[in-house]
């Protein structure tokens, strides 16, 4: 589905920056301004540094007049209105309602499948048109959120579940939840390690590592070769456990070593 978040009457310019970023950190790009206070301000100092990198949703962001230009396209309207109303859509919390909207457009879908999978012409409109859905997320301004009557013309209030006694948001963090849920809602992205994936010594490096832990063991006087027990089949499942790094194999290696020549320094 294409996704475009709609900005209205935003009046901090630094909002509109850190609302480019928070879309483009959830992989979206489609922003669009209706009747900002400044009508420069995705060119502003303030916007651009709080774009912090997302200089290419503000190229791509388009100013209009209208909220009826800011729609164009668009078939799914959701408000963002955190004030009760004693009329309009239905309020629902971003992540319930984003899953009941895609399980609706998945059978919608499957519909027109079916349609064009019946009919003669394979070029018929209505084989694209499941590919032309498109929801628009609607943000009011700063000081008094969004109008009654552009509230009433959306599918749906969206509420973000917050502490009942404190449930004030910022633009940006508002903009933030909103594209990161419906992002998830769409499958979300991969987490990547924050590290590389370790490599593991091999059973020949814990043999040789075992070996000289025996020696420095029997030289400080803590095993006895006489009567070894199972002290050393014991740290082998230990080390078996800790998945040792060569590096790791290499520092126990250095303490047994270090073990060893302190026993024999003190004969």
């Amino acid at each position: 589905m294409k996704t475009r978040f709609v900005l209205i009457n935003t009046s901090h310019a630094g909002n509109v920056g850190a609302a480019a970023r928070a879309m483009k950190t959830m992989g979206f790009d489609d922003l669009v301004l209706v009747a900002p206070r400044w009508a420069n301000v995705l060119r502003r100092e303030e916007t651009i540094q709080r774009a912090s990198g997302a200089l290419d949703v503000l190229e791509n962001a388009r100013i209009v007049a209208t909220l009826d230009e800011a729609l164009d396209g668009m078939s799914h309207l959701c408000a963002t209105a955190m004030t009760p109303r004693d009329f309009g859509p239905p309020t629902a919390a971003p992540r319930a309602h984003f899953e009941l909207l895609l399980k609706q457009e998945l059978l919608a879908l499957g519909g027109k499948a079916l349609e064009v999978k019946n009919t003669s012409n394979p070029e018929d409109p209505s084989a694209a048109a499941a590919g032309q859905a498109g929801v628009a997320f609607l943000f009011g301004s700063e000081r008094f959120g969004m109008a009654n009557e552009d509230v009433y013309r959306c599918h749906v209030a969206l509420s973000i579940p917050t502490n009942p006694g404190f449930g004030s948001l910022n633009l940006g963090a508002a903009i933030q939840v909103i594209a990161y849920e419906w992002r998830m809602a769409l499958g979300g992205f991969p987490v990547l390690d924050a590290t590389p994936a370790r490599a593991l010594a091999d059973a020949a490096q814990v043999a040789g590592m075992l070996g000289h832990w025996e020696q420095a063991l029997t030289t400080i006087g803590f095993l006895d070769p006489a009567a070894p027990k199972k002290l050393m089949p014991r740290l082998n499942q230990l080390f078996n456990r800790a998945q040792l790094s060569p590096e790791e194999i290499h520092i126990l290696r250095g303490v047994a070593k270090a073990m060893i020549e302190a026993a024999e320094a003190k004969r």
